[in-house]
């Protein structure tokens, strides 16, 4: 039973690793303790797999992966922002990008980590889950524990949120390629 288990495991959460960091990181704003919100999230959804009952083993994952980072946060605020993430090594190698995505792509994708790091984390999880992850409104509700209503109304907050921040932060940066020397 257990080699039963763990075949389908490896099979079905193991692949999601990198959802699995791409949500942490942007949730703890920390390499570190995305690392330890990831193994302590696998650790569990090993733990309750026998547990499962089916459906999307990447949702469910997610749900716990955010659920371990929201109780880690709570236990361990964090002090300071940590180290850039470098967006490239854990986002999809999806063809079709929405504007956020080619941002991140872009030359200007500094800008966007910064705007998204200000964001709070409510928004961050949303824009997360929905242009990174390509979950459905659906799912992310599932995952979040949130209603649908809530994720779209939240979806659209955190996207207002974000391009304001973007333009704030655009318009420091043309001010000071203006300044003189």
């Amino acid at each position: 039973m257990e080699e039963h288990t763990s075949g389908n495991f490896e099979n079905g959460v193991l692949p999601h690793l990198d959802a699995a960091y791409n949500l942490a990181r942007w949730l703890t704003r920390n390499d570190r303790d995305a690392e330890d919100a990831v193994q302590e999230a696998y650790l569990r959804a090993f733990q309750y797999f026998g547990s499962f009952r089916g459906g999307d083993a990447r949702n469910w994952l997610l749900k716990i992966v955010r659920n371990t980072c929201y109780t880690q946060l709570r236990n361990n605020p964090p002090q300071e922002l940590a180290t850039t993430f470098d967006e490239e090594i854990y986002s999809e190698k999806s063809v079709s990008m929405n504007p956020e995505k080619l941002l991140m792509r872009s030359g200007d994708c500094q800008l966007l980590r910064q705007a998204l790091e200000e964001l709070p984390m409510k928004f961050r999880e949303v824009l997360v889950l929905r242009e990174l992850e390509e979950l459905s409104y659906r799912e992310i509700a599932e995952v979040s524990n949130i209603p649908q209503g809530t994720v779209m109304s939240s979806l659209s907050r955190a996207r207002a949120r974000l391009r304001e921040s973007l333009t704030s932060l655009l318009n420091k940066d043309v001010a000071l390629e203006a300044a003189p020397s």
